[in-house]
């Protein structure tokens, strides 16, 4: 598992963690979109990382 995949999914709790601290109702939205975000982009990379992956198993 890489750093950068361990960075955005630490990102994506930290979000998650604020959105359920939140009391204003934007707050918590903005929160959740940025959780949705993070965990894209975190399965972006792991996407990627299984292609690798795949292509050096196929050498």
């Amino acid at each position: 598992m890489s750093e950068q995949l361990v960075f955005y999914r630490a990102r994506a709790a930290e979000a998650r963690a604020e959105a359920e601290a939140a009391t204003l109702v934007n707050v918590k939205e903005r929160a959740l979109r940025s959780e949705a975000t993070w965990n894209e982009m975190a399965r972006r990379v792991q996407d990627t990382e299984r292609r690798r992956a795949a292509r050096l198993a196929d050498v």
